[in-house]
């Protein structure tokens, strides 16, 4: 045989750096991303704190546009397309009005006597064992591990895990936001405290996360010019979560005023772009930044607020940026009904075109595997945030949610 096994042992020691750069990129995560991640100040925290901004939402919602047609108007969003997403949205803001929230200890929170943080992360902890209207995931913002404030960070961390852990345990999906992250040693830092905590609380190893804000130009760009961001994927060791773009504090850092800070920056894009590559593959998933315009006032100016964020946020999907930052609870109007217009708008053609797919039938477009994972992948996001249920997928082209996993390669 011409490769025989002395042969092959040696091609298998060649690319033994490839197979672990293979082991190192598995593909999407299973798990369901949220759509969202809300911030609270922990003094504003409690355990109804998703009922609250839901009931908020919805009677916002039915005071400013309480037809389908109204919030059409003021939104700038299809009418046609919002006729079916509207009864949806006064569900989801019923049953799960929040997706993801954070406990904020960081620039929400502000700094405060050591005492009264001390009672805050107290309670916080408490009403994170308690939480009604459960979201898809929880967690809480620290300050930062840099030299002034991670003693605090480290305390109020330790806090607040020591009061859910005995009320009732910390939610499912837990993690743990680092802010204004800049160098890999932090995340390593990160990834060392959440493995002393697991082991001083009895948690399951692995099943504290890390999040990492990136809210500086270093943490995108080390000063050898390359993709810092990427470092810092991989240095979490598997605990990393999610990448988030901070919008105001990378702004300010990169010396834009504040009239052009906002997510559509040509800086903002170049930095999340950045961050995608870098986490493609790995299993961490991107979000976008927020808007600080917010939903208050006369209709036209919640109208106002609506519409740009309504269109913020399907830009940001068109990016492939499935999930961003909402501060207000008028923004889960916007938030839930852009998000919807824009799945259901690929619904049908995705539909027609995994169906075709999977029939090996001929059409005007010659689709493969990898677009049948993107195409599976759309129609599954679209079902998981309530755009649209399973029995309108199977309708539309007899695939059921195992069908559809198995084409997403999940």
């Amino acid at each position: 045989m011409v490769f025989d096994e002395s042969f092959t042992s040696e091609l298998d020691a060649l690319l033994a750096p490839a197979d672990a750069q293979a082991a190192a990129f598995p593909g999407e995560a299973a798990s369901r991303q949220p759509v969202h991640t809300v911030y609270v100040p922990a003094d504003q925290f409690d355990a109804d704190v998703c009922t609250r901004w839901g009931t908020q939402a919805l009677a916002l919602l039915g005071t400013i546009a309480p037809s389908s047609s109204e919030l059409a108007s003021l939104s700038g969003l299809p009418a046609d397309l919002l006729e079916h997403a509207y009864p949806r949205l006064s569900q989801k803001l019923t049953s799960q009005p929040i997706e993801d929230v954070r406990v904020d200890f960081e620039d929400g929170y502000g700094l405060r006597p050591d005492a009264e943080e001390d009672a805050a992360a107290t309670a916080a902890g408490r009403a994170l064992a308690a939480l009604t209207s459960p979201p898809l995931m929880a967690g809480t913002r620290i300050k930062g591990l840099q030299a002034s404030t991670r003693g605090r960070g480290l305390r109020t961390l330790e806090l607040l895990i020591s009061a859910a852990v005995p009320a009732g345990g910390l939610p499912e999906r837990f993690v743990v936001t680092l802010p204004k992250v800049a160098h890999v040693a932090e995340v390593r830092a990160g990834v060392l405290i959440l493995d002393r905590l697991e082991k001083a609380f009895g948690l399951a190893e692995g099943s504290l996360r890390l999040e990492l804000q990136i809210e500086v130009p270093q943490a995108v760009y080390g000063p050898d010019g390359s993709a810092a961001v990427a470092r810092l994927v991989h240095a979490a060791e598997g605990r990393c979560e999610g990448l988030h773009y901070g919008t105001y504090d990378f702004s300010a850092a990169a010396g834009v005023v504040a009239g052009y800070q906002s997510l559509e920056h040509p800086l903002a894009d170049h930095a999340k772009a950045v961050m995608q590559l870098a986490a493609a593959q790995t299993g961490v998933r991107v979000s976008d930044g927020s808007t600080n315009v917010i939903p208050v006032g006369s209709a036209a100016d919640v109208g106002a607020a609506w519409r740009l964020h309504a269109r913020l946020v399907h830009r940001a999907l068109e990016r492939a940026l499935y999930q961003g930052w909402d501060l207000h609870p008028g923004h889960l109007v916007s938030r839930y009904a852009a998000t919807y217009v824009f799945y259901r708008a690929q619904l049908a053609p995705s539909a027609a075109r995994l169906k075709t797919y999977v029939a090996k039938a001929d059409s005007g477009v010659m689709d493969e595997p990898a677009t049948a994972q993107a195409l599976a992948n759309a129609v599954l996001r679209a079902v998981d945030c309530g755009a649209c249920d399973e029995a309108e997928v199977v309708a539309a082209c007899g695939l059921d949610r195992p069908a559809l996993l198995a084409l997403a390669r999940r």
